[in-house]
């Protein structure tokens, strides 16, 4: 598997809506986004930070990789492109 890059939360959340998540609320530093899925709803918290941590990060990928089918290796370069 790649390397996580360093990226802001900003980056991640970009990312996300790309990916065709919306912006449901924030509360704080912390963004609550949503999407419709095959298997059901996903929602999913990014905290808007200058750098996530890498633990986060990865955890954020897993189940984003999960709910969309989508290859984690597959995320993590759509991530070094932005």
């Amino acid at each position: 598997m790649p390397k996580l890059p360093v990226i802001s939360g900003d980056k991640l959340i970009k990312l996300l809506i790309n990916l065709g998540y919306e912006i449901v609320r924030q509360k704080g530093s912390h963004v609550r986004l949503r999407k419709e899925t095959e298997i059901g709803e996903h929602n999913i918290t990014v905290p808007k930070h200058r750098e996530i941590t890498k633990g986060t990060l990865n955890d954020i990928l897993s189940k984003v990789s999960m709910w969309n089918n989508i290859p984690k290796e597959k995320l993590i370069e759509l991530l070094k492109k932005m």
